[in-house]
């Protein structure tokens, strides 16, 4: 597998996505509030550029999802990272349902002053209506399911595939406004597009799964090779050796992948490791927490 520094020039944008967000556009008119879905492994990464220079000055809370898989350190970091910059955020599970009844008081308190406003304009008993956003991937339909605690958001079985408009009732105070998901049309920065590979947002025939799983297995090296190793059943003594080797560093961290490889039994007629196969199983195993609970954008908060 050769390693180089040339540039990726992902661009995926299928034509549902432009008008997606022209139709976002639209219905900002009809709410008060925006809940974006995050993912709480990537925060800065899972949230779309140009959906936020849509929202501009509308109300906004974050809901990082999947906190379930991410590091739990990483997750108050990320909460308090939010809360310093004056939006709120709530951790959730939307799988498991945890976190979503704080999810409700949370936004009941952030737009209490807002609906006393209303109050006093004579709207009184007047719901709030708020906008959910989130790139593929991220739970939002299944952060809508938990919320309002019936199977009413349309899935699909493909990233990005949530049926047309619709309202949702949560309680006598809230109604969401269901949106489907929105990719944008080039990523800024190959480091964006790898992380969105990682977590799945990306579908696979769009970036070079082996060179993803390399990305993926350096980035494990440097910042959780505990985890690694003991997923693996990798020494560290053996994976620093290989670390430590005179060669260049990309060859190296390529040695440990094929350790991983030949540790899942991915070897082909003739002695070889079949790094496709090897790929699948790291990138697998990550987007689905068996590698433990690993944040790939860390702030201190």
């Amino acid at each position: 597998m050769e390693q180089s520094n040339k540039k990726m020039n992902i661009n995926w944008y299928p034509g549902h996505m432009a008008k997606t967000k022209k139709q976002i556009a639209e219905d900002l008119k009809l709410v008060d509030v925006v809940i974006e879905i995050l993912d709480a492994r990537i925060p800065i990464s899972s949230q779309n550029p140009d959906i936020g220079e849509v929202i501009k000055n509308k109300k906004k809370m974050m809901v990082l999802n999947k906190s379930d898989l991410a590091d739990e350190q990483q997750n108050q970091r990320w909460i308090n990272y939010f809360n310093k910059n004056n939006i709120p955020a709530v951790l959730t599970d939307s799988n498991s349902g945890k976190g979503i009844d704080k999810c409700i008081k949370t936004l009941e308190k952030f737009m209490q002053e807002d609906m006393n406003i209303q109050s006093q304009k004579g709207r009184v008993g007047r719901k709030i209506r708020a906008m959910v956003i989130g790139i593929p991937n991220v739970g939002k339909s299944s952060f809508i399911n938990r919320i309002s605690k019936k199977t009413s958001a349309g899935v699909g079985n493909k990233p990005g595939v949530t049926k047309q408009k619709q309202w949702i009732r949560v309680n006598d105070v809230v109604e969401l406004l269901d949106t489907p998901g929105v990719l944008w049309p080039k990523f800024e920065s190959d480091e964006i597009a790898l992380n969105l590979a990682y977590t799945g947002t990306i579908r696979d025939d769009i970036l070079d799964k082996t060179e993803v799983a390399y990305y993926l297995t350096k980035f494990l090296l440097e910042n959780y090779k505990d985890k690694l190793c003991a997923r693996y059943k990798l020494s560290e003594e053996l994976v620093d050796d290989l670390l430590n080797q005179e060669q260049a560093e990309n060859i190296n961290i390529y040695d440990v992948f094929l350790e991983i490889g030949k540790k899942r039994g991915c070897i082909m007629s003739g002695g070889n490791i079949d790094e496709e196969k090897t790929a699948k199983i790291l990138l697998d195993e990550y987007k689905n927490g068996i590698l433990g609970r690993i944040t790939i954008e860390w702030t201190n908060g």
